[in-house]
């Protein structure tokens, strides 16, 4: 490009930043962010992602294709401005960005986080100048570079389990005068040599709180962390550290997810069919609740997983043609669900009573009336991690 073409883009990113901030900071109380969000140039901290086509791939995947400044500098530069997350990776293969190639289906390993949800984060998290602040997964490193042009770089520490992904985030960090503290590190650890810290917050999902970070938080300081799971519920919570070293406090309205840290994510359960043949002599029962938990996109049902998922921490859901599978590879046991007409026949097998559980669940959530996620806490204690609410049984997450 030339120095006129580099000029009409700076003018044209900064117009595009001045809309972004007016669209995802709307909170009059949060002009620190507006600011931030109008400051920080995001195009250079995603100078290539993926998008993904309006057609599947051939063989039913979605496929995704790549966008560089390079290859279309405008669709480039309107994407990077719009209210959207960016996938910069899939499976933890870092591309070759100058010869990206499209990709056929995959999972997303790293992103920058749409705005307003980054945004919101920092916003929930309880922030305040002074406070020692360590963010879980730098990213791409624009939500760092939000929270360091709020409340200054020397206040930020940020981890990141990628080096590729940690050298690209601190080359766009300091070429824009940012200086976090930064370190390749897994953040389930949280990191000790800057520690302790009055806020930590996660830019990725746990299944459980891990206990590093409650060590790390000074008493009266505060985590911020989505719940997650392989049934791929989301809950976000926001955690006070006491002095005995416990922690408690609500699950946030609202569903909202992020990545599951890697270390987190789900095993493989092998093949389908050989679960199937764990239920050959299971006499099938007829259940009558139905799936709409799983298959309906409110946030009702969102969150009705998240309850499901938490009680069955080490369960994973699949199909085989019609039939929904629960599976639990820690202990050998399988629950299948198949259509008939409007009724469900499960069957099940194995020490755990997977679908017996799931009712439990959903027979107590509604007893209770539907409560929402806001009425929900959270304590993690030396007897565990559990969701806890005034009218249901206490749910464990270990």
């Amino acid at each position: 490009m030339t120095s006129t073409d580099d000029s009409g883009r700076e003018q044209r990113a900064q117009q595009l930043r001045s809309e972004l901030a007016a669209a995802v900071v709307r909170d009059e109380r949060a002009d620190g962010w507006r600011q931030a969000v109008e400051t920080v140039p995001r195009h250079r901290f995603a100078p290539g992602f993926y998008l993904p086509a309006e057609k599947p791939s051939p063989r039913g995947f979605t496929w995704w294709e790549p966008v560089t400044t390079e290859r279309d500098p405008e669709r480039w530069l309107t994407a990077v401005y719009t209210n959207q997350s960016l996938v910069t990776q899939f499976d933890g293969d870092e591309p070759d960005w100058e010869n990206p190639e499209p990709r056929d289906g995959g999972s997303p390993t790293s992103s920058s986080t749409l705005p307003s949800l980054v945004v919101r984060m920092w916003e929930d998290a309880d922030l305040a100048e002074g406070q020692d602040i360590l963010e879980i997964g730098t990213g791409t490193g624009y939500s760092t570079a939000l929270a360091c042009e709020r409340y200054g770089s020397d206040a930020i520490t940020t981890v990141e389990v990628d080096n590729h992904r940690l050298e690209q985030a601190a080359t766009a960090l300091y070429g824009l005068g940012y200086t976090p503290d930064l370190a390749v590190a897994d953040g389930l650890y949280g990191y000790w040599p800057s520690a302790p810290f009055d806020r930590i917050v996660a830019a990725c999902s746990v299944r459980t709180v891990p206990r590093p970070w409650i060590a790390q938080t000074r008493p009266g300081g505060k985590i911020l962390t989505t719940l997650g799971g392989w049934q791929f519920g989301f809950g976000r919570t926001l955690l006070t550290v006491h002095e005995d070293g416990t922690a408690s406090g609500p699950l946030l309205p609202g569903a909202v997810s992020f990545m599951l840290a890697r270390p987190h994510q789900a095993p493989g359960f092998g093949n389908p069919a050989h679960w199937n043949t764990l239920l050959a002599d299971a006499v099938p029962t007829i259940t009558h609740h139905t799936l709409d938990w799983l298959t309906a996109e409110s946030e009702e049902a969102f969150f009705t997983r998240f309850l499901i998922q938490s009680a069955l921490p080490n369960s994973q859901i699949t199909t085989i043609d019609d039939t929904t599978c629960l599976i639990d590879i820690t202990t050998g046991s399988v629950a299948a669900l198949t259509p008939d007409g409007d009724r469900l026949h499960v069957r099940q097998a194995g020490p755990l009573r997977l679908w017996d559980r799931v009712e439990e669940v959903l027979d107590a959530h509604a007893a209770a009336g539907h409560p929402g996620p806001d009425t929900f806490r959270l304590t993690v204690d030396a007897a565990g991690q559990h969701l806890q609410h005034r009218e249901m049984p206490a749910i464990s997450l270990e």
